[in-house]
This record gives C-alpha cells, sequence and structure tokens, in this order.
C-alpha cells in the first residue's frame, strides 16, 4: 500500500497484588525507577530490516544504548522483515540487547505479520533469545493479534506500581472493497485494556498513569494535526472517520516532523476514546509512518510518532533513529521525549561516527537544513490558518 507523502510547505515482571495472568518471570526482573527516581524508554521503531542487518543501524542501537542505559526498549513494531531468516535476524538485534543487559518488549508492525514465521513463533524467538530481558508475552491468546500486554513500573523504594506500560497489537490488514487497508487496535483488547486499567486503580487505590505503545498510529492524530476541510481534493484532502482534512497542518499544534501524512488503521473502533474517558493514558506511541517525529495533542493525551530505524526501507537522515522517553517519580502523569536520529547522535559521538562510518560533515549539513525546515514550518501555520478559513 502506498503512503501518501506531505509536500514540503509542510517490556516479563508482573504487578505485586495486580492480577495478570504472565509466562514465568522471576520477581528479580521487576521494571523499577531508579535511585535517581528516573524512568528511561527507548522506542525503537521500523527497524525494518533483513538478515544481516544494516551495520550503521546496528552500531547506532548498540552505541546508544551504552550512552542513555535506558531501563527498557520498547520495539515499536516492522522490527524484523527477513522472511526465512526471520529467526537469525530476530537473534541478530536481540543480541544487541541481551549484550548491554537490557530489558525489552515489543509490539508487532504490519510487516512482522507477513513474514515466514507466525506472531506465535516470532515472539517464541524473542524470547528464547532474550531470556530474562525479554518482558513480552501474550496477556490473552484469545484477544486479536499477539503480544498485547501490560507492564508496571514499580516505585524506587517501594513494590508500589507508579507507572504503567500498556502494548497493543495494531493488526495487520483489513479487507474493505476487495483492497487492503491498515488494520488498528481491534474492540476485544480494547476491552481487555479497560478491564487491565481499572483492575489496576482498584489494586493501587489510585488511577495509575500509562504509556501506550503501537505500531499503528490512532486517527486521532488528524484532528490535533489538521484542519477539517470542506473541499475534497482528492488525496491532497485525507480522510478519516467521515471527516475530510485539509493537506496543511497546524503547524502551531504539533513539535518535529510531519513529512508525510500519517497512516491510521481504516477503521476506528473507539481505541483513543476508552483512553480518555479512562484518563489514565498520557502517552500513545506509535511509529510505522518512517519520516514522522511529531508530537501533537489532544484530549490531554499526547499523539507521539518516532522516526524509523530503518536504512533498509524508506526513511531519511533527517528524520532517521530513536525516541527517548523519561518519566520522573515525583511526576508520573508527565513525562519528557526527546527525539535522537543517528546524524545527530554522531555529532555528539566521535568515536561512534568514525566505527559506523557516518560522515559528520554530512551530519551536520543535515542536522541544519532539519532546522531551518521546521523554521519553515511554523512560518507556514500563518498560511495553513488562511486557507482553512477558505476552504
Amino acid at each position: 500500500m502506498k503512503k501518501c507523502i506531505l509536500s514540503a510547505v509542510l517490556a516479563l515482571a508482573l504487578i505485586v497484588g495486580v492480577c495478570f495472568s504472565v509466562s514465568a518471570a522471576d520477581a528479580s526482573t521487576s521494571l523499577r525507577f531508579d535511585e535517581n527516581g528516573e524512568f528511561k524508554i527507548m522506542h525503537l521503531t521500523d527497524c525494518q530490516d533483513v538478515y544481516p542487518a544494516n551495520e550503521k543501524m546496528l552500531k547506532f542501537i548498540d552505541a546508544a544504548l551504552k550512552e542513555y542505559q535506558p531501563d527498557i526498549v520498547v520495539l515499536g513494531g516492522d522490527n524484523v522483515v527477513a522472511d526465512k531468516n526471520m529467526e537469525n535476524g530476530i537473534k541478530e538485534l536481540v543480541e544487541i540487547l541481551v549484550t548491554n543487559e537490557t530489558y525489552f518488549t515489543l509490539v508487532f508492525g504490519n510487516h512482522d505479520h507477513q513474514q515466514d514465521l507466525t506472531d506465535d513463533e516470532q515472539l517464541a524467538v524473542y524470547q528464547k533469545y532474550g531470556g530474562k530481558y525479554c518482558l513480552a508475552y501474550d496477556a490473552d491468546p484469545n484477544l486479536t493479534g499477539t503480544a498485547t500486554h501490560a507492564l508496571p513500573v514499580l516505585a524506587s523504594k517501594s513494590d508500589k506500581t507508579e507507572l504503567m506500560l500498556y502494548m497493543f497489537d495494531s493488526n495487520e490488514y483489513v479487507s474493505v472493497d476487495g483492497a487492503n487497508e491498515y488494520d488498528c487496535v481491534n474492540p476485544d483488547q480494547i476491552e481487555w485494556y479497560k478491564k487491565t486499567s481499572k483492575d489496576v486503580e482498584a489494586q493501587a487505590g489510585k488511577k495509575i498513569p500509562g504509556l501506550a505503545f503501537q505500531h499503528i498510529i490512532v486517527g486521532e492524530a488528524y484532528d490535533a494535526l489538521f484542519y477539517e476541510s470542506k473541499v475534497d481534493l482528492g488525496a491532497l484532502t485525507p480522510k478519516f472517520n467521515g471527516k475530510i482534512y485539509s493537506f496543511l497542518p497546524k503547524t502551531d499544534n504539533f513539535t518535529g516532523f510531519l513529512l508525510e501524512f500519517p497512516c491510521p488503521g481504516y477503521y476506528n473502533h473507539g481505541q483513543f476514546d476508552a483512553m480518555v474517558e479512562r484518563g489514565d493514558i498520557t502517552g500513545i506511541f506509535s511509529g510505522h509512518d518512517h519520516i514522522n517525529t511529531f508530537e501533537t495533542e489532544l484530549d490531554d493525551i499526547r499523539i507521539i510518532n518516532t522516526g524509523g530505524a530503518t536504512y533498509n526501507s524508506y526513511g531519511r537522515d533527517m528524520t532517521r533513529g530513536m525516541r527517548m522517553i523519561t518519566v520522573n517519580e515525583d511526576n508520573t502523569w508527565s513525562f519528557e521525549s526527546e527525539m535522537v536520529t543517528i546524524n545527530g547522535f554522531a555529532l555528539e559521538n566521535r568515536d561512534f561516527a568514525s566505527d559506523a562510518g557516518v560522515s559528520r560533515f554530512v551530519a551536520v549539513i543535515t542536522e541544519s537544513l532539519a532546522k531551518v525546515m521546521l523554521a519553515l514550518g511554523e512560518f507556514s501555520g500563518i498560511f495553513s490558518k488562511m486557507i482553512s478559513v477558505i476552504m
């Protein structure tokens, strides 16, 4: 399925006392805030490489793990696309995490579902090579998709749950009038989330904030990013949930790059509305759209897209990388988010640039161009507001 390109204008611990059914995991693997009261997540999505994978990407992941020392890595989908070499491809990626003694979990993306191994078989491979570091599991095998699950993060000095991480399989494709369209988080998964969220709240005696991760973005991103349009200009005016949107974005309502129209699922089963109703999700993180790195907000939920790390599939140097997310124990209802590009990382880490073969000269030019484009994007907001009134 082709994606519409926007013009230039523009982890297995389980809860002490909370009733989840999980595969065997030692309690010592419980995630918790560190001695400084911080919990750091690396969101690494769309590695989407064959076997063997691109050396620059693998060396970036290794160097970034050493530099940032995240408490967990969330693989954001389209993780490995090695077909008949899937086990070797997964092993190659996981070995970097295990060597760095880093816990990880994952969600599956649409391309993960298309490989030679089934989703269940892939999950078993991640668990096999990840060992105690792999916290991914299938909370309910009866749910649509694979490996939808939740992970608690405990306080630094107690076994109280202070943060929840929710992983959703946003699935693959649905057939609409004979054509394949992207799928989304399904109704049974939404009901699982609502029950889990309520169980956590009942056990804790208070609502516990959570971060959600899935591959395909929620369609409500359009409400946050674009003006509604009265005029249908075909491909220039994207459509979702019965609405038509202007091709020019609300540049004052997001930061980062919006270089292609977001590609949510064709249907909307009410996932975002359920999260708004529960009032515990503070951020939804997606990948899928490789060259988008935006952060926006709607109904007190931050909707964030992380740029792809892949060198195998489409991408751009100014967006290629990963995202670091930091939650402070003093205020778990908020978090910091930073997109770390490979070029930006190379400018800060000369040894990495030399080892990975990343040109620092090109990196300077690329990062400078990125700043100019972001500034122009903000300026274009004046025109998008004007046109939105006309259209």
